[in-house]
């Protein structure tokens, strides 16, 4: 394949050959990952924590958020899910000519409040205009840096045979949401996309589990994606139940209508964790306290070793099979995020 696809940004296969072939091995790295947890002398107060991701999604806006605060809650999304307690952002506009100065303020109006709902501050950026026609109206680039506490250290290299697979609420709303605006569709009831900054959940979640295993927010690709990831990194099985997956009722029937599956759809707002058999239920308890947690569930486990099974996620189905969950092939819903 000599030229690329939309698929190789999509989060699934396409993409991670993408990335595992021709862009890490040139930064002498296996993958390149969300966000890197730096350690050495010069960080005095702890590990930092970095990232830095970028938004193409179509359209702009989209029921329940925008462009904006989609890019700031997403890159304090990637530095929660390795422990970090995000501090400061950049954020970069490639704005095309002709763009609205209303639609300008309203983005930027919106990456102010989601920063503050996130106690996060936007400290530097840089924009550029390109010519009408070449840049689909506005793309955001933005990084961050934040600190990882003393004691925290996640990985699926701390997964074990027996661990628990959590989720912290509905999946599918972001993805629909999208879909839905860009193809004039609606559904009963309304879906709205869950783009929501997640470092006060997991702050919660750290508050209760020292020892949590990993965390992952199934952004492209969706929870199944997302699952297969956490599977070949740790080296070990993963076994989930198709009852115990909270698709909320309009993702559920968007998906019947247009043929999709919900567990590849992209979400903003929640995320996966894998925590230790003996406490999983005290901190899914405590993840339902909080607001952006209340729904909760624990969804499957991590099986034991088996050269067979190794590195697969299997679902129980509701009516008693077992399908294989892969990652995503292809582009199911291009320009998400």
């Amino acid at each position: 394949m000599d030229k690329i696809l939309l698929g190789h940004g999509s989060g699934g296969r396409l993409m991670h050959s993408l990335i595992r072939e021709h862009i890490a091995p040139r930064f002498g790295m296996k993958m390149l990952a969300d966000s890197a947890v730096l350690e050495g002398g010069e960080f005095a107060a702890g590990k930092l924590a970095f990232t830095t991701d970028s938004y193409v999604v179509s359209p702009i806006f989209f029921p329940g958020g925008n462009i904006g605060e989609l890019a700031v809650n997403g890159t304090v999304n990637d530095l929660s899910m390795v422990g970090a307690k995000p501090l400061y952002l950049s954020a970069g506009f490639v704005i095309e000519e002709g763009f609205q100065m209303d639609s300008l303020r309203e983005i930027v109006v919106s990456m102010a409040d989601a920063a503050e709902k996130a106690n996060v501050r936007i400290v530097a950026g840089d924009t550029k205009v390109v010519d009408k026609g070449k840049g689909d109206g506005i793309f955001i680039t933005t990084a961050g840096v934040g600190l990882v506490p003393e004691g925290v250290a996640l990985g699926p290299d701390k997964i074990r045979p027996g661990d628990r697979i959590i989720i912290s609420g509905s999946i599918g709303n972001h993805g629909v949401a999208v879909m839905s605006e860009r193809n004039g569709l609606s559904f009963e009831p309304p879906v709205l996309s869950d783009t929501a900054a997640l470092c006060g959940l997991v702050e919660t979640m750290l508050g209760v589990e020292k020892n949590l295993r990993m965390m992952r927010d199934p952004t492209r690709g969706g929870v199944a994606t997302t699952l297969k990831e956490i599977a070949l990194e740790s080296g070990l099985p993963i076994m989930i139940g198709e009852s115990l997956l909270p698709v909320p009722d309009g993702v559920k029937g968007a998906c019947e209508i247009l043929g999709l599956d919900p567990l590849y759809i992209a979400n903003e707002g929640i995320l996966l964790a894998v925590a230790p058999a003996d406490t999983a239920d005290v901190l899914a308890a405590a993840m339902r306290k909080h607001p952006l947690g209340a729904g909760t569930v624990v969804i499957g486990e991590v099986g034991a070793a088996d050269a067979k099974r190794n590195g697969m996620v299997l679902l129980k189905t509701a009516i008693g099979g077992t399908r294989i969950i892969d990652m995503l092939a292809g582009e199911q819903l291009p320009r998400i995020c």
